[in-house]
């Protein structure tokens, strides 16, 4: 697959930058400071919400849960890590919580019916172009979601936010051998899948 970029840490970066005085107004109480901060981060909290639940429903409301913790926890906030990695754990959490209440309501609604006594079609035609680009990142973003919650956290996070191994292993509690041994293991899966259902799409782009 094409633009890996394990050791670059330009986009991170580049999302850093300016972040400290939007925050800081944010704390201070000025509206407009915290809602360029939304614009900024709002489409990365909702990828990491998607890698993390794998379902664009769920994804949204992990998203709208983020903004109101970041709404009131981000004097919190106290800039001895990156902004991205405070962020990131704050939806990891809310996506968590997510999780836990759906489990808990699915409990109940088994009980209760316990006690109860009740039991986008891909056109491969073409040569190597954009568009045939732009149809390998819809596979690879719908083969994504068929990843394990581990793997497609550390695959978003390394191949497609750009993050190195080391800083994702910082995010999620894991070594950095861990995270690549996951990545390794959500590359060649996604890969295999893309071959075999489109292998023009990837042919050329090597093992």
């Amino acid at each position: 697959m094409p633009g890996y970029r394990e050791n670059c840490l330009s986009e991170p970066t580049r999302m850093e930058e300016g972040v400290s005085a939007l925050i800081e107004g944010a704390q201070a109480g000025d509206d407009g400071a915290f809602e360029q901060l939304v614009r900024r981060f709002y489409d990365r909290i909702y990828r990491w919400a998607l890698a993390r639940t794998g379902d664009r429903d769920d994804a949204d409301d992990v998203t709208q849960e983020v903004l109101v913790r970041l709404h009131r926890h981000l004097d919190g906030f106290d800039g001895r890590s990156r902004f991205t990695t405070w962020l990131f754990q704050v939806t990891r959490s809310a996506a968590a919580d997510l999780h836990r209440r759906r489990t808990r309501r699915a409990r109940l609604a088994l009980r209760a019916r316990l006690g109860s006594g009740r039991t986008e079609v891909v056109d491969p035609r073409g040569s190597e172009t954009q568009a045939d680009l732009d149809r390998a990142g819809g596979l690879v973003a719908v083969f994504l979601e068929e990843l394990s919650d581990r793997q497609r956290e550390v695959f978003d996070l390394v191949d497609l936010h750009g993050y190195a191994p080391a800083e994702v292993g910082a995010m999620l509690g894991m070594e950095p051998v861990t995270v690549r041994s996951h990545l390794f293991r959500a590359r060649r899966s996604i890969r295999r899948k893309v071959l075999e259902s489109h292998p023009e799409l990837v042919e050329d782009y090597g093992n």
